[in-house]
């Protein structure tokens, strides 16, 4: 399938981008690239992007898009996410063909994960 015109790179607002990366290391495994201090960039996670300095949040309330993670075990990535210091700001709920909860990373973005119900598979 052709690379054009398709949705390529993300990029997220960060009030301290040493304990957002941190967090994403250690609740979902990511990597990073540093480019000076003020952004860090990853790779391979579905669509790839990157976290600039800023004091701004990116969260539904305010019109932000959502962009939702995928989970084969949503109890547990849920205890992963809180265990790494992500805030729930939206407990598990289910919805037509799944569940999901949302979160907010240390930087306050709000993100979701999501799983397939159970009874789909």
């Amino acid at each position: 399938m052709s690379s054009n015109l398709k949705l390529n790179y993300v990029e997220f607002p960060a009030r301290d981008i040493p304990a957002t990366k941190l967090f994403f290391e250690k609740a979902f495994g990511w990597s990073f690239l540093d480019y000076g201090p003020d952004y860090s960039a990853f790779s391979d996670q579905g669509l790839d992007g990157g976290f600039y300095q800023s004091n701004l949040t990116s969260v539904v309330s305010k019109g932000a898009a959502l962009l939702v993670l995928k989970s084969n075990d949503l109890e547990t990535t849920q205890a992963k996410v809180e265990s790494s210091g992500g805030k729930i700001s939206t407990a598990i709920f289910s919805f037509p063909g799944g569940k999901r909860f949302h979160f907010i990373e240390p930087s306050g973005n709000e993100f979701a994960v999501w799983s397939l119900d159970s009874t789909q598979h």
